[in-house]
């Protein structure tokens, strides 16, 4: 019976991976195929080095993390409701209402935006769905360090209308900030290396930028 059950979860999970596969090709490179790999390998360190209390369900996890920016705004297709893309999807593919309805919801919570909007209701949300948590802190991860510079720089480059000190400004704006929005403890401690290798790059970029006359703008 449970070779049964991992067999179906598998098989829901693998037809999830090709649909975004396919569903993200036309991303730029900033939120790409390769971007969704991270999160959901994030998202399965940081679920496996968890309390096991509150319960969260691993497959839940892995779900909505490969799921988390279908319907994004920046990237939604004429025709499309975000509110209800995944929860559709996922029943097509022989999901169960519930589970479907979980990982929706879950997706529609990950959002900084929205976050800032009203802290309260992603609270609530994370007291009623911990998986949100993990897939939340992954997502974030994946925007800071090394590689979160990286892909502040291909997103400003898809934007012909930005420019470098637009991607500088994004982490004054938003960046440096997610270390203290994480909502986990082993979200926090990853945070916080990437932060310092931000910080250390902002260093260097003042310094850099000092000679021809140009530094960022903070507010």
């Amino acid at each position: 019976m449970a070779a049964t059950r991992n067999s179906v979860e598998g098989g829901l999970v693998s037809s999830v991976t090709e649909y975004v596969k396919s569903y993200m090709a036309n991303y730029d490179g900033s939120h790409d195929f390769n971007h969704i790999q991270r999160v959901v390998g994030l998202a399965k360190y940081i679920h496996d080095h968890l309390p096991e209390t509150p319960p969260r369900d691993r497959q839940i996890v892995v779900l909505s993390a490969l799921l988390h920016d279908v319907g994004d705004k920046k990237y939604l297709k004429p025709g499309e409701d975000a509110s209800t893309l995944v929860y559709q999807l996922l029943l097509s593919l022989g999901a169960a209402e519930q589970l479907a309805s979980r990982v929706q919801t879950i997706c529609l919570g990950v959002s900084y935006s929205s976050e800032i909007k009203n802290p309260t209701r992603v609270q609530d949300l994370i007291k009623s769905h911990p998986e949100l948590a993990v897939v939340q802190d992954a997502d974030r991860l994946d925007a800071i360090g090394s590689i979160g510079i990286g892909r502040v720089f291909t997103f400003t480059g898809a934007r012909t209308t930005r420019s470098m000190a637009d991607s500088i400004q994004h982490f004054h704006d938003k960046l440096l900030k997610l270390e203290s929005m994480m909502k986990t403890d082993v979200g926090r401690e990853l945070a916080r290396k990437r932060t310092e290798r931000m910080e250390e790059f902002l260093k260097w970029w003042d310094e850099e930028a000092a000679f021809s006359g140009e530094s960022p703008v903070v507010t």
